[in-house]
């Protein structure tokens, strides 16, 4: 079984908070700032606990969960104010990748069944005080639940009981309590107030846990380092490119030590040949990279980094280093997302700076109406062009609508990243 470590987010009044009368680096309450700072420091899930009261302060908590999910590059589940099915469904609809109902209240486990009928099992967790809450709705939860919750209870009687995956919350702190915790038979991944400070990297923690014996989810390279093959000085070039756009942010070598610490750390750590010593990127300015994955060539010669990089690659604060052409060649193919995305930076430039005689320009100025009229004539329009046998007339329907979707977009605040995105979580 492979462990996992889950921060907590905690919603209170609209604002997130990481922990009570902890040390916070984002005490603004900043929901994103806080769901990129877990997702890029060794986080394996979130795991976020609705504390709302009102209706009100419930909509704030939704709003809050939104960016959350937008914001995180891994799962997250929700607990807190779970009655009916149209809770899991906002929650879901959200972004969460897991609704967690409290199985202290009878009426949620018969809502089980009823929300893993419509949204699957794997989508919905059940949180427990200890295992006599348990024990009556057995066959509920091992049927319709795919992760327990325990908060702060014993997870001893749950060995050899459950088949399901088992998250403690523990109010203990210290990798040696973290240990003996992880340690326990049922115990699959942990959560609560050490898990979720700001000022550790779960990163190395999860290091130290492999340490001793645990199985944790860390990253490890397939081949040793002495398998590339480095110059004279024992060094091998590492592309660096954004995970999600693939562009080519810079170039820098590393050695032994700092391909090493890269994997410890999660963070690109490379080797200067200037100074003759390892160096860290973002140690001086915050712009770290945080690593997704590492790869050689087919020689072993170089490697290449694909990152989460934050602000500028460049120490010129431009995003790449790479960011003077030196030559082109015209070309009409091109990454689709970046076709995409160059599209809808004319309409939106169109928006900001309008041009006389633009039919951009024309459908904005119209308003909303005017905008889905023409999304539905074109949704028609590919309907029809799909039963004729021409393959050249569906291709320019589907272009047609692909622009008036991208004006709607535009109109409503909505951006490709925010697409693929949620295609990515689906």
């Amino acid at each position: 079984m492979i462990h996992n470590l889950i921060p907590c987010i905690y919603l209170l009044n609209g604002k997130a908070v990481t922990g009570f009368g902890q040390k916070n680096l984002f005490s603004d309450g900043d929901p994103k700032k806080l769901a990129a700072f877990y997702s890029d420091n060794g986080a394996d899930r979130l795991l976020i606990f609705d504390f709302s009261k009102s209706d009100d302060e419930h909509d704030a908590a939704i709003d809050c969960i939104r960016e959350i999910c937008s914001a995180s590059r891994i799962p997250v589940s929700t607990a807190g104010n779970i009655k009916r099915l149209e809770d899991v469904k906002k929650l879901l609809y959200a972004g969460c990748s897991e609704a967690v109902l409290n199985g202290s209240k009878q009426s949620n486990i018969e809502l089980l069944a009823e929300a893993s009928a419509r949204f699957g099992k794997d989508r919905l967790a059940v949180s427990l005080s200890d295992y006599s809450e348990y024990a009556p709705a057995r066959e509920s939860i091992e049927a319709y639940a795919n992760t327990i919750i325990l908060l702060d209870g014993d997870a001893s009687p749950f060995r050899g009981q459950t088949s399901l995956h088992l998250v403690l919350h523990s109010s203990e702190s210290g990798i040696d309590a973290a240990a003996d915790l992880l340690k326990g038979e049922a115990v699959s991944g942990l959560t609560g107030y050490f898990m979720s400070r700001t000022d550790i990297s779960l990163t190395e923690l999860k290091a130290a846990l492999a340490d001793r014996g645990l199985r944790m989810n860390i990253m490890t390279s397939s081949l040793p380092f002495s398998e590339f093959k480095t110059n004279e000085a024992g060094l091998i070039p590492c592309i660096v490119q954004d995970y999600r756009t693939d562009e080519v942010l810079m170039m820098a070598w590393m050695n032994r030590e700092s391909f090493e610490k890269t994997l410890l750390t999660g963070r690109m750590t490379y080797f200067s040949r200037s100074r003759q010593s390892l160096w860290t990127k973002g140690e001086t300015s915050g712009h770290f990279q945080y690593v997704k994955s590492l790869s050689v060539d087919c020689d072993r010669d170089t490697l290449l980094a694909k990152v989460s990089q934050v602000g500028a690659a460049c120490h010129t604060g431009n995003r790449s280093c790479f960011y003077t052409e030196l030559a082109s060649s015209d070309s009409r193919y091109t990454n689709p997302y970046h076709v995409f995305e160059n599209v809808m930076n004319i309409i939106l430039d169109r928006r900001e700076h309008p041009k006389e005689g633009s039919y951009t320009n024309y459908l904005f100025d119209k308003g909303i109406d005017k905008i889905l009229k023409k999304v539905g004539e074109e949704n028609t329009e590919i309907i029809i062009a799909a039963k004729n046998p021409n393959p050249e007339e569906i291709k320019y329907e589907i272009s047609d609508y692909l622009y008036h979707l991208m004006v709607l977009m535009a109109d409503k605040g909505i951006s490709w990243e925010d697409i693929t995105e949620e295609l990515a979580r689906r």
